[in-house]
């Protein structure tokens, strides 16, 4: 079975390129309508080593209307060095992720069944805490798997 990244997932920049995680992030909120799973994919550039944490977040709207964190713990993994290796590591199930205090290139992937926010929210966020640290840098991206593949997926950045 041929399956194509682009025609099968719509794929998001959700912080605009790399962007200083001092001050912590709010990436940006995608609809979940007609999405069968989502990933949060976080890249780590840190700097200085600091325990930043990715935080989904669902929303009613992608204004961000009624936005809160997960209640319900879902699927994660962290590679703690990607310079190293290219190992994806199953974390806990969890409501969110933190990296580990060191400097090093990281990444940190969460999977979203839409169906565990319930009747109220359709909208997919996240949040990147605050390292103080100007030198560290984070690039997220949401790969949100369609319910069917088309050659151009409709927009998920609007309602």
């Amino acid at each position: 079975m041929h399956v194509s990244l682009p025609q099968n997932f719509k794929i998001v920049d959700a912080s605009a390129g790399p962007v200083t995680t001092n001050g912590g992030v709010t990436c940006d909120y995608v609809s979940l309508k007609g999405v069968k799973r989502a990933w949060i994919v976080a890249s780590f550039t840190q700097a200085v080593g600091h325990a930043t944490t990715v935080q989904p977040q669902m929303a009613t709207a992608v204004a961000p209307t009624g936005a809160t964190s997960i209640t319900a713990s879902v699927p994660g993994w962290i590679n703690e060095d990607t310079a190293a290796s290219d190992t994806l590591v199953a974390q806990t199930a969890a409501t969110s992720f933190s990296v580990a205090a060191t400097i090093k290139k990281k990444q940190v992937i969460v999977e979203i069944d839409p169906a565990l926010f319930g009747p109220t929210y359709d909208v997919l966020g996240c949040t990147i805490s605050n390292s103080a640290q100007a030198t560290d840098f984070v690039s997220v991206v949401y790969f949100l798997e369609m319910g069917y593949a088309q050659a151009t997926p409709p927009t998920h950045i609007t309602d």
